[in-house]
């Protein structure tokens, strides 16, 4: 009996009260990520430990390269334990030259793709 009394218009203003708060709460929860991640990453950028490389050899089951002081480590890491593996010196180490201190963002491999696209229409 109760529904039947709603009317058209409230039916849409409540439909928009709802939308909007979605799209706030959206916003914020982005907003409050960028922050943290930010944060976080502030924090790595002053230690002294810095994950070089990781592969996944299992579920659950990692080799990385481990940056600790001046020296790096190869460490297997699973689910419950980390094992270390060796110690490597720099020089055993191969650095990508063109990606060094560049970080790569999605507009940049948009526009790469977007190219590609153009150079196979011609």
């Amino acid at each position: 009996m109760l529904l039947t009394t709603v009317s058209k218009a409230d039916s849409y203003v409540q439909f928009m009260t709802v939308l909007i708060l979605f799209v706030f709460v959206l916003a914020i929860t982005y907003l409050v990520t960028r922050w943290i991640a930010g944060y976080q990453k502030g924090k790595m950028v002053y230690g002294n430990l810095e994950i070089i490389e990781t592969c996944r050899i299992a579920p659950n089951k990692y080799i990385q390269i481990v940056r600790a002081g001046t020296k790096y480590l190869v460490v297997a890491v699973g689910k419950d334990e980390v094992h270390m593996l060796s110690e490597l010196s720099e020089s055993e180490l191969e650095f990508p030259q063109n990606t060094e201190g560049r970080i790569t963002d999605f507009a940049s491999i948009l526009d790469k793709v977007k190219n590609l696209k153009e150079k196979d229409k011609n």
